[in-house]
């Protein structure tokens, strides 16, 4: 396999700073838990996972529903561009979503996977009787709670999901790897990748993850707060949202942290690249995803005599490495990171990167990377006023006077 990745940042965290950085990343790793995300064989029964969907699944389904959201289906995002098969996220009972898949499959050619670790998510379980109605097959994966009970009555087939967090968990168990195979994804190669990453990156000494944190780190404590992120390609874009999930969701508690942002580039060059460079300066960190090898790539035909003939990944990225050289100019912090190809090896080196650099960053921010307390008060709000079925009208009024406390002296 040929496994790389390049880190490049400005400016560069000294070498005394780095270490002092190393140290606390030492000295606080026991008051958390253990990272079990570099466990890339305990979560998974691949023998039984081959087995149940071999059982299970017609050879000529064509389209893979995934009924998910959050943790439960960004892996999976990420490896989306490597399937054989169309794959239909349906995070949520968005409409246009919903009617949009329904419009473009069958019965006969799908498999719904409905995914939860809690079987709480009103996202997943509000969407499960539109597919049941009209007989779509379904193989689940869940654990416990309201989904695993409906699952349960159907008598679909069921696989675990690990009592884990799971926007961690998703590469190492059944959440990702289940429905990334229904889907013809090469999952070994994803799972060597990741592998071989950790190796790396978690290898308890000085290390590109270790430096990537210490960066973005060194700059939250000089007052920067929001990671906004370029990814120019692609099959890379969900892989960066899985890291403005995981940067959001596992640093951002404690009144500290750092806020996740992406947009696709070049076309964030054409609407957000004015605010980097001329707007407000030390709130924002600019990181540029790179592809050096697209998968495919074509030759551009054209009469610009310097671009006619190259690939049109290469014109990607030069422009990618000019808005660098833009950012540096005007004394903007930012880093660009450089994977060779989207393979399906590569893709897993890259969550590997990831994920140790977001692990190492709440280290040192001295923050539980795992959990994420605070996202359970909205889900309460709404099923509360479901429930209740309290009219808009009133959930406004309830806000005002929430709003009047709480902002009066602000």
């Amino acid at each position: 396999m040929n496994l790389n990745l390049k880190l490049e940042y400005y400016p560069k965290v000294k070498n005394e700073q780095l270490k002092e950085y190393f140290t606390n990343i030492r000295n606080n790793i026991k008051k958390w838990d253990s990272p079990f995300f570099t466990d890339t064989e305990s979560y998974l029964n691949m023998e039984k996972i081959k087995q149940v969907t071999r059982e299970n699944i017609d050879k000529n389904i064509e389209n893979t529903i995934i009924l998910g959201t959050g943790g439960s289906i960004q892996t999976l995002l990420a490896l989306k561009h490597l399937s054989n098969k169309k794959i239909f996220p349906i995070p949520s009972s968005r409409s246009v979503e919903l009617k949009g898949c329904l419009d473009k499959t069958t019965p006969e050619n799908s498999i719904v996977i409905p995914i939860s670790r809690g079987g709480k998510t009103l996202d997943v379980n509000s969407t499960i009787g539109v597919f049941l109605k009209l007989g779509y097959k379904f193989l689940g994966i869940s654990s416990k709670g309201p989904m695993n009970e409906m699952l349960k009555e159907i008598k679909c087939p069921i696989l675990e999901v690990p009592d884990l967090s799971g926007r961690f968990a998703g590469s190492i168990s059944n959440v990702g790897i289940v429905p990334a195979l229904v889907s013809g994804v090469k999952v070994e190669s994803f799972l060597k990748g990741l592998q071989e990453g950790y190796k790396l990156f978690m290898n308890n000494d000085l290390n590109p993850s270790i430096e990537m944190a210490s960066f973005l780190f060194n700059l939250y404590q000089k007052g920067y707060k929001v990671v906004f992120s370029m990814p120019y390609s692609k099959n890379i874009e969900e892989s960066v949202a899985l890291f403005v999930q995981e940067i959001s969701e596992s640093t951002g508690k404690d009144e500290k942290g750092l806020m996740g942002a992406y947009q696709s580039a070049p076309l964030c060059q054409h609407s957000v690249l004015e605010y980097l460079l001329g707007g407000s300066k030390g709130a924002v960190i600019p990181i540029l995803w790179i592809v050096e090898k697209e998968i495919p790539d074509l030759i551009l035909d054209s009469s610009i005599d310097y671009v006619n003939g190259q690939t049109a990944q290469t014109i990607v990225n030069y422009q990618a490495d000019a808005t660098f050289q833009a950012l540096i100019e005007e004394s903007v912090p930012s880093a660009k990171i450089t994977i060779n190809t989207p393979e399906a090896a590569n893709i897993g080196y890259l969550i590997s990167f990831i994920q140790s650099t977001v692990y190492y960053l709440c280290l040192l921010l001295d923050v539980n990377w795992a959990n994420n307390p605070k996202v359970v008060i909205g889900k309460n709000i709404c099923n509360e006023a479901l429930k209740n079925k309290i009219p808009s009208d009133q959930r406004t009024e309830t806000r005002k006077k929430i709003a009047n406390e709480k902002f009066k002296n602000f």
